[in-house]
């Protein structure tokens, strides 16, 4: 929803055909040739792109460089800089072989790229018949499409305009960038073409990092904001959004409620390495949880206590996921854990969205199975297995089941975690553990039935009452959460009764347990004890949900209207 920008996808699969008999030594394997493929892959009535390393930061604005192709002469296909590294010299190190290349050659992170033209020229073909004959002696490229390009630039000099080195300051350990420029304030474009990024040998280096850092912090949200003066055309969606805020009443006092909903949030989907292998037996299960940097400390303990994958949606600002980024590489745990999903949803609004947010990491879970947790929950060692093994016994594939698992609290920051339900209920009787929110809101989870449990062999079905909101394993399929739910406040109770209006079973595990961790309480719960008009509101919201799910399930929701009415 950036004005004026639109995005397109392409299917890279289509075009590895293209490029996938070069021999490629290059790290970044068979994409970095695909650069060679744009005049087949872009429309054909696109007449010229700008194509972009993704480690490029402009300091200036991109229209400046559309306008050199204004200065192309009728031959000249291609714009280019320099390279600013010694490579194509052939002088880095003893017996050092390059490709062919004109000069220094070109670095290929930033190129003008005049698709009409070369399409004219059969430019297919022409870097085809190049690579053929130079892997003749070159049996593989070092530099991916880089090699081929100034090959083909070597035999075809004209066809190349070259560019102002400010528009490609490569930094890295071999480049002479600094010749490049006298002040830095002349810089366009920063390639930051070294594994090491800032930590290159450069006088300038300094600046190089706070540009960097002042890009990677930037508010991303500010970029939705429409300049004066450049009228764009409004995307579908952004009409839709314009004409509901509309019609929205700014005089009600849950207008900000109201608005929270219709709020579109930018989410970064896998914001770290995710890797996931099916089980053959299709009973896995997805931990699915979210959270904010407030409760960043519990991801290690969690992997400890699950090894199972995890899809986890982080509500952050921009500066706060780079932190989390930070943090995520420090840690041994979290750096070795591949089946983790990490979705960041970016901060933005007065509200913390937290169905909304969970409604990301649920589905982004891609298991047949999910478990609904909380973050500050510590899952009882073994857990993971034991779902598994439950899943088969109740037949979940089959039937609409909810298996709760049964939730306990310690007030203590430093737990010794029972190792079995045996030394959990010992610790219960020792008063170490209680039963989770027993003395502020007992309604919440006192359905689980807690005495039954204590003895309980086999699961147990359990009925729902108002404000029921265990923590539970559904299939994937189950309904998502109401998003207008925000804050604190009723956001997995009304889930919870959804799925009963569904008529899902609720059982309940025997030999299942979570522990609840202490911390300081969110701003939201803070938000809603001191503000009534946040308390109004919910209630609202409340009996517009139940009237919503009147009109959804029809006489089979009575009696959670009924149920309000009695509280």
């Amino acid at each position: 929803m950036v004005p004026s920008v639109q995005v397109s996808f392409y299917d890279a699969d289509e075009l590895k055909s293209e490029v996938s008999w070069i021999p490629n030594k290059h790290y970044s394997g068979i994409y970095g040739l695909m650069k060679l493929t744009l005049t087949k892959a872009l429309p054909s009535d696109l007449s010229k792109v700008i194509v972009l390393d993704t480690d490029i930061t402009f300091a200036t604005d991109i229209a400046e460089l559309w306008g050199i192709f204004r200065k192309f002469t009728d031959k000249q296909v291609i714009g280019l800089v320099e390279n600013q590294s010694d490579w194509y010299l052939g002088n880095l190190w003893k017996n050092h072989k390059p490709w062919p290349a004109l000069g220094r050659g070109f670095n290929t992170g930033v190129i003008l790229l005049y698709l009409e033209r070369l399409r004219r020229i059969s430019w297919e073909q022409m870097w085809r018949l190049t690579a053929e004959r130079e892997l003749m002696s070159m049996l593989s490229t070092s530099l991916a499409d880089q090699d081929i390009f100034n090959a083909f630039i070597k035999q075809n000099p004209v066809l190349v305009h070259q560019l102002p080195c400010f528009w490609n300051v490569q930094l890295s350990d071999h480049t002479r960038s600094e010749q490049c420029y006298t002040e830095v304030s002349d810089l366009k474009v920063i390639h930051w073409n070294s594994p090491k990024k800032l930590r290159v040998k450069n006088k300038h280096v300094e600046f190089f990092r706070n540009l960097y850092l002042t890009f990677l912090e930037y508010d991303g949200n500010l970029l939705r904001r429409e300049l004066f003066g450049c009228p764009s055309q409004a995307s579908p969606e952004s009409v839709q959004l314009q004409a509901a805020l509309e019609e929205l009443d700014e005089d009600d006092q849950c207008y900000d409620f109201r608005r929270e909903r219709l709020t579109v949030h930018r989410v970064h989907l896998y914001f770290l390495q995710y890797e996931y292998t099916p089980t053959a037996d299709d009973t896995d299960i997805t931990l699915v949880a979210q959270l904010s940097m407030d409760r960043l400390q519990m991801l290690e303990a969690i992997c400890k206590h699950w090894e199972g994958p995890i899809s986890l949606a982080l509500y952050m600002s921009d500066a706060e996921a780079q932190q989390f980024l930070r943090y995520a590489q420090a840690s041994e745990v979290l750096k070795n854990r591949k089946n983790v999903g990490y979705h960041i949803v970016y901060k933005e609004g007065q509200f913390y969205p937290v169905n909304l947010v969970r409604n990301v990491a649920l589905k982004n879970a891609n298991t047949p199975y999910v478990f609904l947790t909380d973050v500050d929950f510590l899952p009882m060692y073994g857990l993971y297995d034991y779902l598994r093994k439950s899943v088969v016994q109740l037949d979940m594939d089959h039937t609409k089941k909810a298996l709760v698992v049964p939730a306990f609290e310690t007030l203590r920051y430093r737990l010794s975690f029972p190792k079995s339900k045996a030394e959990l209920l010992s610790m219960l009787d020792m008063g170490t553990l209680y039963t989770f929110r027993y003395h502020v809101w007992p309604k919440g989870h006192a359905p689980t039935n807690y005495a039954e449990w204590r003895t309980a062999t086999t699961p147990y079905k359990v009925e729902w009452e108002p404000d029921f909101e265990p923590y539970v394993v559904v299939r994937r399929d189950c309904p998502e959460y109401d998003q207008r739910f925000v804050g604190f406040g009723w956001n997995k109770v009304s889930h919870i009764m959804e799925l009963d209006a569904q008529e899902y079973d609720l059982m309940v595990l025997p030999n299942a347990f979570m522990i609840h961790m202490p911390h300081a309480p969110s701003f939201d719960i803070s938000k809603f004890r001191s503000s009534s008009s946040y308390r109004n509101c919910l209630n609202t919201l409340k009996d517009e949900f139940h009237q919503d799910l009147s009109r959804k399930y029809g006489s089979a929701a009575l009696k959670y209207l009924t149920a309000q009415r009695n509280i």
